[in-house]
């Protein structure tokens, strides 16, 4: 069981939109880091929501937000996919890019709903993720919510215009008995 979990802006806007990050606080509560990269693009003057209820829970201990300084291991791949990937890989997201470092230096799970861009170095740097998705079916397992509360919740996702791999839970759910 790890005690770190890296997230980029996506999965965790993706709670925050629909005012469901209370699933992600008892499931990782104190265990969820946000790179500086991701609070600073949570913290956008056009949504300030989002950095209110990032910073109630920033305050309140069960997130931290670590910076990536310069000239280390974390800066130098966080660069790598920023400005100069190799050969064969795009360059991503300034969020995407911390998580992935960050989880790579500080060996934790990486929570990011944004695969396509980052599947190359997910398999390259060996990493274990989540998406939202996930969370969702660890919340049911837990029995944090019921498939209905999943399916609202997913519903409401989506209608905040977040990408997700099914059209419902059910629908995620049936994909994963296959």
């Amino acid at each position: 069981m790890t005690d770190k979990y890296f997230f980029d802006t996506d999965c965790l806007s993706a709670f925050l939109w629909v005012r469901n990050e209370n699933l992600l606080i008892k499931l990782y509560g104190g265990k969820i880091i946000l790179p500086e990269q991701v609070y600073s693009e949570l913290s956008h003057p056009r949504i300030p929501q989002l950095k209110e209820r990032t910073d109630v829970l920033k305050n309140s201990g069960d997130i931290s937000v670590e910076n990536i300084e310069f000239n280390t291991e974390e800066y130098r791949i966080y660069y790598k996919l920023t400005q100069n990937p190799d050969k064969g890989f795009k360059v991503i997201g300034k969020g995407e890019a911390a998580a992935i470092a960050l989880a790579k230096t500080k060996g934790g799970i990486l929570a990011s709903n944004n695969m396509r861009d980052i599947k190359q170095y997910v398999e390259e740097y060996g990493l274990e993720y989540i998406t939202t998705a996930d969370i969702l079916l660890e919340a049911l397992n837990k029995q944090y919510i019921t498939e209905d509360e999943g399916n609202t919740i997913w519903k409401n996702m989506i209608a905040k215009n977040r990408k997700l791999p099914n059209n419902t839970f059910t629908d995620f759910l049936n994909s994963k008995r296959r």
